[in-house]
């Protein structure tokens, strides 16, 4: 019998869809800019400052953790990766730059989180009571993972990361400007030497002999010193058109209708833009925040980007509040509780 036993290991793998699977994909997704998260884009990032901005302004009642810096995070990070993660201590919340979950009911029970540092990161282990998990655009298959808009449009993302490369490979290596003149054989040496007296003439006459040949009975061209362009012709590819429909399709993902950034927008175009991405947009996911921190910290919080971002037609609202004021004295000299006519028009006090 051989005397040695033999050895029997288990080697454990990381499936698939495990952690650095999940997290190198999630690197390589929103980092490099090419499959879906055209982030590296002036529009893609004029987007995201709008959400930025607008969630840093939002009034925040009923807590004092949520202060204007972490909203600005949570602003940016929903943008670009469509969930932002902060871990609840005494002194603030904590943003976490990566995380794992276990779910139970679909719903997060615990997190593995990676917390970043001036000298290196760590990680921490915490419950789901710890944590604030804000997340947009989730799937009935991964509720509990969000995902960037950008990242639900990866076509027009493509297609607008394709249409900038591509330009700005043209401005680099194409001949621009550049121009091809007809010249009797000639030894090189004079060649370069005439090429080196076009070079940096600018604004002089300039003067050199004719192409046509006559003398000698030699060959008479007819052809005389007529320049040919050799920088190409980008309006037959529609470079110009495409582009702004990349853009606008960005703009739109996002929740910023096209007329904000158009040179011909007025200012009531532009007011109702600014409108439409308050109350579209910010409003429901700071509703939605609101919702995760009334759960996690225990007291009702409410977030609300309507005021300070002036989201409103003033004047539509000083002609509202006139009407209001002279129904309720009609209904206290009829006799009417005024609130019982508020609530038959929904305007009620929980409106």
């Amino acid at each position: 019998m051989w005397p040695f036993k033999r050895r029997v290991t288990e080697e454990t793998r990381a499936s698939g869809s495990g952690f650095t699977a999940e997290i190198m994909a999630a690197r390589e997704a929103y980092i490099s800019g090419r499959r879906g998260i055209g982030e590296l884009t002036a529009t893609a990032q004029g987007a995201v400052s709008l959400w930025e901005s607008g969630l840093s302004l939002a009034d925040v009642k009923g807590t004092d953790l949520l202060d204007r810096r972490s909203l600005a995070l949570s602003g940016r990070s929903l943008a670009l990766r469509g969930e932002a993660l902060f871990l609840i201590r005494d002194d603030g919340l904590v943003p976490c730059s990566d995380w794992d979950l276990r779910t139970r009911n679909a719903r997060p029970t615990a997190y593995r989180v990676s917390v970043s540092e001036a000298g290196g990161g760590r990680t921490e282990t915490a419950l789901a009571g710890e944590v604030l998990h804000f997340r947009i655009g989730c799937d009935v298959a991964a509720p509990y993972y969000g995902t960037a808009p950008l990242k639900r449009a990866q076509l027009t993302a493509g297609l607008l990361n394709a249409v900038e490369t591509a330009l700005a490979e043209i401005y680099e290596t194409a001949p621009l400007a550049s121009l091809i003149v007809p010249f009797p054989e000639a030894p090189e040496t004079d060649l370069e030497g005439m090429a080196r007296g076009f070079r940096g003439n600018r604004g002089k006459v300039l003067i050199r002999e004719s192409v046509n040949v006559a003398a000698a009975g030699g060959p008479a061209p007819m052809q005389d010193w007529k320049p040919h362009d050799l920088s190409p012709d980008l309006s037959k590819t529609m470079t110009t058109e495409t582009l702004g429909a990349a853009r606008d399709a960005i703009n739109t993902a996002f929740g910023v209708l096209p007329g904000l950034v158009n040179s011909a927008s007025t200012g009531p175009m532009v007011r109702e833009c600014q409108r439409h991405l308050a109350q579209w947009v910010l409003q429901p996911m700071a509703a939605s925040m609101a919702e995760e921190a009334s759960n996690k910290l225990g007291e009702r919080v409410s977030l609300d980007v309507m005021r300070p971002l002036q989201a409103f037609d003033a004047g539509g609202r000083a002609r509202a509040i006139t009407a209001i004021i002279g129904a309720l004295v009609q209904a206290k000299v009829a006799g009417v509780d005024p609130t019982d006519a508020m609530k038959m028009v929904d305007w009620g006090n929980e409106y």
